[in-house]
């Protein structure tokens, strides 16, 4: 049975289905980026207040700046803007259709219908999740990178933006001749990202008109916040399960594990949702809750990817169940993670990673090794060189992070162990390429990456243990170097 409101009545009898009048949902929040990620997180929150009853007036009205975001607001739109999240692990599936996004916009060039929605004083928040890699940030330096072709095109020419920042700054310029506050929120897994968003929004307004700006920063509130969920990319393999054990058709589901996390800075100018209800944690210490995900379960994700990789796996829980990964998981998380972590009220660093490894087992997501590979050259300096730094500061030597760099290295010389093709997997894939094949005559040449590595090619002890670890690589393959890392 194809999802539709039409069809919800009869879905009922197999799936939990939104229980409210979705005719008088209103899009207080306007989301650019509808993948998966936020159709299981930010949109699940707001399915659930609705239907206990909360305020209608925050609803989400979808949007995207990207051709593929055309792409799913054409599979969305035949199913009235609905989608289906399943939630699986060892136990079987759970299923809900999710009605809390009530429009999505067309995605034009220029972005209009974005910046007439952020104009519209319906809208109350804008959300985001444009990945990692989509607030131009200088690797670098880790600041706003204002000389970004994309971002000076956009304040050359602020009526015709190309970048989503360019949309904000163009709608919030609209909206200042109106004096209506607003809150930009980042749902991206970002340290910061309330701080990263504001910086580049801010960047790009001072750079088109100084006085719009100071707007800005008086009536535009960017919070900070941590999201976590493992929501894999949707394939036939869901679509076809959603059809068998539930007899569904969606051409947009979404599986993710049951477990859903979501900690938010208050800082709203215009209101917000009692977030609180669906249990959303409300708090002033973000950074710690972030830094503990982003080292630990992040971090993890990378510490494990390319090592399976490299030995050809296809899932994460496989790559857990290979014991030589699963004990490097371990080893590198107790030497060169945990120590540099806070608690997070009675949450020990070990607690975490312990939930973490469970969560990384779970059958059911089949999340890919391919996924966890994937933007490595935006996703490592966030995710590990952090850690490097501060085991280096302490006086480690960060030998398994440098290990982690070594086989990230090798994988992008696009092979695997066995011989097997690995696609190109990173927007800076060719010259992620040509530096792992110079490092093959040259060991230091993958750490002469300065818009990644910065100032670690100045680290002797790191730049020691990443060659060790490169040549162990090259010798033994990816899970022999692993072996012999573990007898360390």
């Amino acid at each position: 049975m194809k999802i539709s409101t039409d069809t919800l009545a009869a879905l009922a009898k197999k799936v939990a289905v939104p229980t409210y009048d979705r005719s008088a949902v209103k899009p207080g929040i306007l989301h650019i980026g509808v993948g998966n990620f936020h159709r299981a997180h930010q949109a699940v929150y707001a399915n659930d207040l609705l239907n206990l009853g909360h305020d209608p007036s925050w609803g989400i009205c979808g949007a995207g700046v990207r051709p593929n975001d055309s792409a799913m607001r054409a599979r969305l739109e035949g199913q009235d803007w609905m989608s289906t999240v399943v939630e699986t692990d060892a136990d079987g599936l759970s299923a809900s259709v999710i009605g809390s996004m009530v429009d999505f916009l067309p995605v034009t060039t220029g972005h209009g219908p974005i910046v007439d929605a952020i104009t519209n004083p319906v809208t109350k928040i804008i959300s985001l999740t444009v990945t990692e890699g989509g607030y131009y940030i200088d690797p670098a330096t880790g600041v706003f990178d204002a000389g970004h072709s994309d971002i000076t095109h956009d304040a050359r020419l602020p009526e015709k933006p190309i970048t989503v920042f360019g949309a904000i700054v163009a709608g919030l310029g609209r909206r200042r001749a109106l004096d209506a506050p607003v809150t930009v929120m980042s749902c991206d897994n970002l340290p910061g990202n309330g701080d990263v968003t504001r910086n580049a929004v801010l960047g790009l307004a001072r750079a088109a008109n100084p006085a719009l700006a100071d707007w800005i920063e008086a009536h535009v509130t960017f919070p900070n916040g941590m999201v976590d969920r493992i929501t894999p990319a949707t394939s036939e393999r869901e679509i076809s399960a959603l059809r068998d054990n539930f007899g569904i058709e969606d051409s947009a589901p979404v599986f993710c594990e049951p477990f859903r996390q979501w900690v938010l800075e208050d800082a709203f100018a215009a209101g917000r949702p009692n977030w609180e209800a669906a249990g959303v944690t409300v708090t002033n210490n973000v950074h710690d809750y972030e830094a503990m995900k982003i080292r630990v379960l992040n971090g993890g994700h990378a510490i494990i990817a390319y090592a399976g990789g490299l030995a050809g796996i296809e899932y994460v829980h496989d790559a857990m169940a290979n014991p030589v990964i699963d004990s490097f998981l371990r080893m590198v998380e107790a030497r060169d993670v945990l120590p540099h972590v806070k608690p997070v009220g009675t949450l020990s660093p070990g607690q975490y990673l312990d939930q973490t490894i469970g969560r990384f087992r779970n059958p059911g997501v089949a999340d890919t090794i391919t996924r966890l590979c994937l933007d490595g050259s935006n996703r490592q300096p966030k995710f590990i060189l952090p850690s490097v730094r501060d085991s280096l500061s302490a006086g480690q030597d960060a030998k398994g992070l440098a290990m982690v760099s070594a086989l990230w290295c090798r994988y992008c010389l696009g092979q695997t162990d066995a011989g097997a093709k690995i696609a190109p997997n990173d927007p800076n894939w060719n010259a992620l390429q040509a530096a792992a094949q110079r490092t093959q005559t040259d060991p230091f040449a993958w750490l002469d990456q300065q818009e990644i590595y910065g100032d670690l090619r100045e680290s002797k002890a790191f730049c020691d243990a990443f060659a060790s670890a490169h040549n162990e690589i090259k010798r033994a393959g990816a899970i022999g170097a692993l072996e012999e890392y573990l007898k360390t």
